[in-house]
C-alpha cells in the first residue's frame, strides 16, 4: 500500500502544476519592466533622420510606444485601430520601427497610413531588446515620470483598447 502513495502524490503534484499552467492566458507575457523607468531611446526618426526620439524629452506626458515593422502582418491589421485612436483621448503615440529597412517602412506608412507622432528606427533591434520585445507588435504605456505602466503583446483591437488600455491611460492622465 505504501509503495503506491509516493507515485500517487507525485502524480497529484504534477497534475496541479499542469492545471495551473493551462489556466493562464498565453497572450499575457510578463514584463520585468512594469513600474520601472522606460529604457533610453536615442534613435533617429523614420521621417526625419536629423531628429532623434528621446524618452527624457517625453516626460510630463502619458504616451504609448508601439513596436512595429513593415514585414509584420498583425502590425498591418492593427494600423487602422492605431490611426483611429491617435490623437483621441489625449493619446500620444510613438512608434519603434523594429528590425526593418527604413525605405520599406516609410513606403509602408505612406501606403497604409501613419498614426505616429514620430517613429524611431531600431534597425538592429537593440532598443527592442532593452524593452524586452518578444515580437511585434507590442505596445507600452509610459507615464508622465517615464515609467512603463503597461505592456500589451500582439495587435491592439478596438475591444482591447476600450476595455484594457484606455482605462490604464486615463488613470495616468
Amino acid at each position: 500500500m505504501m509503495r503506491f502513495k509516493l507515485p500517487f502524490f507525485i502524480f497529484l503534484v504534477l497534475a496541479i502544476v499542469l492545471a495551473m499552467g493551462l489556466s493562464r492566458d498565453p497572450k499575457v507575457l510578463p514584463s520585468a519592466l512594469i513600474d520601472k523607468p522606460a529604457p533610453a531611446i536615442d534613435l533617429p526618426l523614420l521621417d526625419d533622420p536629423q531628429k532623434v526620439l528621446k524618452v527624457d524629452s517625453l516626460r510630463g506626458q502619458v504616451w504609448l510606444l508601439n513596436v512595429w515593422a513593415s514585414w509584420c502582418a498583425p502590425c498591418r491589421d492593427e494600423l487602422p485601430v492605431l490611426t483611429a485612436l491617435a490623437g483621441k483621448d489625449g493619446v500620444v503615440l510613438y512608434g519603434l520601427n523594429y528590425k526593418d529597412r527604413s525605405d520599406v517602412a516609410r513606403s509602408w506608412l505612406q501606403r497604409f497610413g501613419n498614426p505616429y507622432v514620430g517613429s524611431a528606427v531600431d534597425s538592429d533591434g537593440r532598443v527592442g531588446i532593452d524593452y524586452g520585445v518578444y515580437g511585434v507588435p507590442e505596445t507600452f504605456v509610459i507615464d508622465r515620470a517615464g515609467r512603463i505602466r503597461f505592456k500589451h503583446a500582439g495587435p491592439i483591437t478596438p475591444e482591447i483598447w476600450r476595455t484594457t488600455m484606455l482605462p490604464v491611460v486615463r488613470s495616468l492622465q
